[in-house]
């Protein structure tokens, strides 16, 4: 699917080795390569490959020093103490999942949505809905429940990327003058994947911090998409 500017000609006018298909944008595969890493290392440290024995912990402590607390950041909140250290888990648990299929999945989920919003948005852009959304996530997984489990993954922030997806065909139907509200039927039919999961095997309270992840992610395309800002700041001053 392309979002950006037409002008794709027949087959034979690019040059004889142009790619039939657009390689994964450089920033998305540093993010994805990045999560797989971290992963690798804990399946070699479970399996006594690297680091000794004390290496099969080595998640567990990730998730304990990294993953988002809901009881460390009402302690915080309630007493005014924002230590920076602490507030940076809120970008760096998307880099730790539960296990292998997690991480997996996220990985998938990442490259797929990835490649599509990274094709029209910079790099800067890109990270910016990446861990912003996260942040959200992680801040709505605080605020709005009361759980004593970790927030861990990279869902919100996929979810972020989701959100910027579904600008994405929000604008392009919008130009068209189709109907725009057949852009969030991705996300709706997530959601309603999610709830019969739920029904089934049990709910999880992580689709609020996968929903908050979705919202910024949209909003924030308004600003960070090509040219999105000019037209915010146009649209003020018709105001």
């Amino acid at each position: 699917m392309n979002f950006g500017p037409s002008g794709h000609g027949g087959a034979g006018d690019g040059p004889p080795d142009a790619l039939p298909f657009h390689p994964v944008p450089a920033v998305v595969l540093l993010l994805a390569g990045a999560m797989t890493a971290v992963e690798l290392l804990f399946q070699l440290g479970a399996r006594g490959i690297v680091g000794g024995p004390g290496a099969v912990g080595w998640r567990l402590d990730a998730v304990r020093d990294w993953g988002v607390s809901d009881v460390l950041f009402e302690w915080m909140i309630a007493n005014r103490h924002f230590d920076a250290a602490e507030v940076l888990r809120l970008l760096a648990y998307p880099f730790i999942h539960a296990d292998f299929t997690h991480a997996l999945f996220a990985v998938v989920l990442l490259l797929a949505m990835g490649k599509v919003v990274g094709e029209v948005f910079s790099a800067p852009a890109f990270l910016a809905v990446f861990f912003l959304s996260s942040a959200a996530g992680g801040i709505a997984y605080v605020l709005l429940l009361n759980v004593r489990s970790f927030l861990i993954g990279a869902y919100p922030g996929v979810y972020g990327l989701i959100g910027a997806f579904t600008w994405l065909l929000w604008s392009r139907l919008a130009s068209v003058g189709a109907g725009r509200m057949r852009a969030f039927s991705l996300i709706g039919m997530l959601l309603g994947v999610q709830l019969v999961f739920g029904a089934v095997f049990g709910a999880s309270p992580d689709w609020v911090a996968d929903l908050a992840g979705f919202a910024v992610g949209f909003l924030l395309s308004f600003v960070v998409s090509p040219g999105g800002w000019h037209r915010l700041l146009d649209r003020l001053r018709e105001r």
